[in-house]
């Protein structure tokens, strides 16, 4: 059933619009009149593109134009950065966990798919998801697998949830995959939550430390250098270093804004190739307290993001290969991918990930008790769940670390600028 995308006014004489799915255009315009709309403007969406109905005095309707509508494909492909490895953005994720749960739920109550999804339609009030789930419905009613119409979106969905609902599918267990798909997007946005909340107040100490000593530098200072050099007195070497830095900073600040925008370039010049983004992510990992954090942090997301495909029911090989995606480090993620082509080799899991060298050896030896016990799903979530609380602790401690360092940096910034101007300020009343 197509969907079509209609703008006019309500029964109160105010602009609405909405998306609505009906047979014909007639079908469309009259389910909103039923639901006192008048209708100006009449939209069909369907496969990406959009075939434009105007209406005019008297009921009558003129076909316009067939044309392609970048600005509709863009919605669900504006963030998909097709980036191998990209992360797709909070907010999507907690839409995707919402979806998903709501999904399951009505699938386990034994409503048919294509019903649960019009209920969950019927509910959805943000538009740009009202016409996803809408072509969702529409593509499971034409008899595409659930997994399929799913992957026509993968800026919403990526290769982890496609995977984990075509095993679902496959093993008639769609309900409750779907629903640990949900608990599991859940239980990471949570984590991240919670890292993001921790490292928050460095940040915002350091940007407002940084923002006063600007201010400082930028007004404060150009004045009182310039009484104190109207009194003739010869100006003290930390107060000439400080009206250096503040006239620099008065006179030249467009030059740091170009030297940081061409730094940024270069960096996403560099970070953009293959081989760049191999040397920077091995440098990270390399870092003596951050690297060892996010070390952790992907593995906990490669053992849990393991542990609940094999649950679920995709296979070892494909596991890997989902992996690969939501690693976030090239140096791993071309691990896992010798690991995986080892695996179609005819070896096993624990071996090349302890001849890899990037992952712990700890890693390895509690694989391999995972592959020879036949608990590889269990075994794998513990490891996600033990490494899920070293990343909360690091984090901790880094934070720990960091307050101390920044207050201890701005303290003598802060310090050196309130020497540089009362030094001088003493000379003066020293000759009196």
């Amino acid at each position: 059933m197509p969907v079509y995308e209609w703008k006019g006014f309500n029964s109160k004489g105010k602009k609405a619009s909405g998306v609505i799915d009906a047979d014909s255009p007639r079908d469309a315009r009259a389910k909103c009149k039923r639901q006192s709309m008048l209708v100006t403007d009449l939209s069909e969406i369907r496969s990406g593109k959009k075939k434009r109905t105007a209406i005019v005095a008297g009921g009558k309707t003129a076909r316009i134009e067939n044309k392609q509508i970048a600005k509709f494909k863009k919605r669900f492909e504006a963030a998909r950065g097709r980036k191998e490895g990209g992360v797709r953005s909070k907010g999507r994720t907690d839409e995707v966990a919402t979806f998903t749960r709501q999904l399951a739920t009505l699938t386990k109550a034994g409503i048919p798919i294509t019903e649960a999804l019009r209920a969950i339609i019927e509910q959805t009030e943000t538009k740009r998801l009202n016409i996803l789930y809408r072509d969702v419905r529409e593509r499971i009613s034409q008899g595409t697998p659930t997994a399929d119409a799913l992957a026509a979106h993968p800026d919403y969905f990526d290769s982890l949830n496609v995977s984990m609902v075509r095993a679902g599918e496959a093993s008639g267990h769609l309900d409750s995959v779907l629903l640990k798909m949900s608990d599991f997007m859940s239980e990471q946005s949570r984590v991240r939550n919670k890292v993001q909340a921790a490292m928050m107040y460095p940040v915002v100490m350091l940007f407002v430390g940084l923002g006063v000593i600007g201010l400082l530098i930028g007004f404060v200072v150009p004045k009182i250098t310039l009484m104190l050099e109207s009194q003739g007195s010869k100006l003290p070497l930390p107060t000439q270093i400080l009206q250096g830095a503040s006239d620099f900073l008065v006179g030249y600040w467009w030059v740091l804004i170009i030297l940081f925008i061409f730094c940024a370039l270069g960096f996403n010049l560099i970070y953009s190739s293959d081989k760049g983004r191999l040397k920077v992510d091995t440098t990270v990992l390399r870092l003596p307290v951050f690297g060892d954090l996010l070390k952790k942090q992907a593995i906990a997301r490669f053992a849990q993001t393991f542990a609940t495909l094999m649950a679920s029911g995709v296979p070892v090989v494909r596991c890997l290969e989902v992996n690969r995606t939501v690693l976030g480090n090239r140096l791993m993620e071309n691990t896992i991918d010798d690991v995986r082509k080892k695996i179609i080799e005819g070896a096993d899991i624990a071996g090349p990930i302890k001849e890899s060298g990037v992952f712990p050896p700890l890693l390895g030896y509690m694989i391999a008790v995972g592959e020879q016990s036949g608990e590889l799903d269990s075994m794998m979530q513990q490891i996600g769940d033990s490494y899920q609380d070293e990343v909360e602790i690091a984090t901790q401690k880094l934070t720990a670390l960091i307050e101390p360092i920044l207050i201890l940096v701005l303290a003598v910034m802060v310090g050196f600028i309130i020497m540089a101007i009362l030094w001088p300020v003493l000379q003066m009343t020293s000759n009196f």
